[in-house]
């Protein structure tokens, strides 16, 4: 099997308050970009919209532009930011620090269209 798809058309892009993801989706990947604005919180912007008070979603990133603090809810935290690769488990908060734009790719299974629902 060979797939090829482009970020210039992706197959869905959802907005949510000071962001949006862009996503392709193949067989067997989910490949989404998202962008944060500064002042973005996950759990100011999504979680009124996903109805959880965590982000409950695994995510595989790397991050291309910004500074992304992220804080699990058994209280470990980090902060990412450009050429950083992390995996972050279900059960988390996240929100841009600084004044600078986060960009992230985030390499799923089939689990990214769940948080492109989101």
């Amino acid at each position: 099997m060979l797939e090829v798809k482009m970020l210039e058309k992706p197959d869905e892009r959802r907005d949510f308050p000071r962001g949006h993801i862009e996503a392709v989706h193949l067989s067997d990947l989910d490949f989404a970009v998202a962008t944060l604005e500064p002042s973005w919180r996950w759990s100011e912007s999504l979680a009124p919209i996903v109805g959880t008070s965590s982000c409950e979603m695994h995510h595989n990133g790397y991050v291309v532009q910004g500074r992304l603090h992220i804080r699990m809810n058994d209280g470990a935290e980090t902060e990412v930011g450009p050429g950083d690769v992390y995996v972050c488990s279900p059960g988390h908060d996240a929100w841009v620090a600084g004044d600078e734009q986060v960009v992230v790719y985030d390499f799923q299974g089939q689990t990214a269209r769940e948080f492109a629902r989101e």
